[in-house]
């Protein structure tokens, strides 16, 4: 494909998505890397970025049809539907979270078969190897990070009390407990918010690496000390199941710890698997009446039993909140950071002398579920 590479950035389709996949600041980037940028015109409305912010930045707005007409490179937060991209130049890159485990009509794996059959070359993001190299174009601890802010916020403000200790001429008011379940990237940023919003924060964690972690932040660590869990990092950074033994032993620890707990966020998830349950409905049921549960795996079935994606469920007198989309409820900096990632990704393998990127195997191995016609990621052909 001569000539200089076109890059199309469309408007989010999913229901609740709020961000793009391009701002104004990575369309400067992209077009000095060489290529032209189209934004489908509102693209960026829900993420406060006018179609004249785009404009001004270097790119062309138009319709989906014109955005995308020839294009080399799709770019999206999450993957577009293949419909929208009939007339992409042929073997397009398709640049985005595309969630191929995900359950529904026209998402997950029927989607990345229709990316093969219209010989799209998809290529997911959130697969992108946890390696140093890597960490700037890693989509999902840019989303964690953010998503572990907002989940500490949206419970504070559904729990019925204040987060800080206050001393007042009225008497004392007591500071909030909060307990973090998880102590990835969104349960460190879990803990140092209820920090600064003056909770007292434990945290816990099968990987017996993150206590210095959990203890730098001003958190108490909370472990099971008689069973093994895992040493250092789990599989590519995330943790992996554990024994039953361990099992068992955690949900005797975490009993008799959560029922002193007001704030509960649990952060566990297993790529490609159904989130692991680490609150039964016996457990909540020991907690104080009007304590508040944030679930940030709802999207993946849940962590805590009787979650349900985006509604307020209430149990035992427990509040339990669960959004399918965290990241989208703070989609300016959300679709800012997610932006960066894309470009980034660019960045590290744009070939000046052909005008294009160019994949080395590592990481093309690793994200690449199509090509050719054929889904080709070992992930999904197992």
């Amino acid at each position: 494909m001569a000539g200089e590479r076109k890059v199309a950035v469309l408007k989010e389709r999913a229901k609740g998505e709020t961000r793009v996949s391009a701002t104004p600041e990575t369309v400067k980037k992209i077009t000095a890397l060489g290529a032209a940028v189209a934004v489908e015109s509102g693209a960026g409305d829900h993420a406060s970025i006018s179609d004249e912010a785009f404009r001004s930045a270097g790119a062309t707005i138009g319709s989906a049809e014109e955005v995308t007409a020839g294009a080399q490179i799709v770019l999206g937060v999450q993957g577009p539907d293949p419909a929208l991209l009939g007339n992409v130049a042929p073997g397009a890159w398709v640049v985005a979270g595309l969630d191929p485990f995900g359950k529904g009509e026209g998402v997950g794996r029927s989607r990345v078969d229709a990316y093969a059959a219209a010989g799209l070359e998809a290529l997911a993001m959130e697969f992108m190897p946890r390696i140093t190299r890597a960490q700037s174009m890693d989509i999902l601890s840019s989303q964690s990070n953010l998503a572990g802010y907002k989940a500490v916020l949206m419970a504070a403000n559904t729990y019925g009390k204040a987060f800080p200790m206050m001393m007042t001429a009225a008497g004392t008011v007591s500071a909030a407990k909060c307990f973090v379940m998880g102590v990835g990237v969104a349960g460190l940023q879990a803990i140092a918010t209820a920090r600064r919003l003056g909770a007292q924060v434990s945290a816990t964690d099968v990987r017996s690496a993150t206590k210095e972690q959990i203890m730098s932040l001003g958190a108490k660590p909370i472990f099971v000390e008689n069973v093994a869990g895992i040493e250092g990092e789990g599989s590519g950074g995330y943790a992996t199941e554990m024994s039953e033994e361990y099992q068992k032993a955690q949900a005797e620890l975490v009993s008799s710890h959560i029922a002193k707990q007001d704030i509960v966020i649990t952060t566990a998830l297993i790529p490609g698997r159904p989130a692991p349950r680490l609150i039964t409905d016996a457990q909540i049921a020991t907690m104080k009446p009007g304590s508040v549960i944030f679930d940030l795996a709802a999207p993946q079935g849940g962590n805590v039993e009787g979650t349900v994606a985006d509604e307020l469920v209430v149990k035992h007198g427990v509040k339990i909140i669960g959004l399918s989309n965290t990241p989208a409820h703070l989609p300016t900096d959300a679709s800012a950071l997610f932006a960066r990632n894309l470009f980034n990704f660019l960045s590290a393998f744009w070939d000046k002398e052909a005008g294009e990127p160019i994949l080395d195997e590592e990481i093309g191995n690793a994200i690449r579920l199509t090509k050719g016609g054929k889904v080709v990621n070992e992930r999904l052909l197992g």
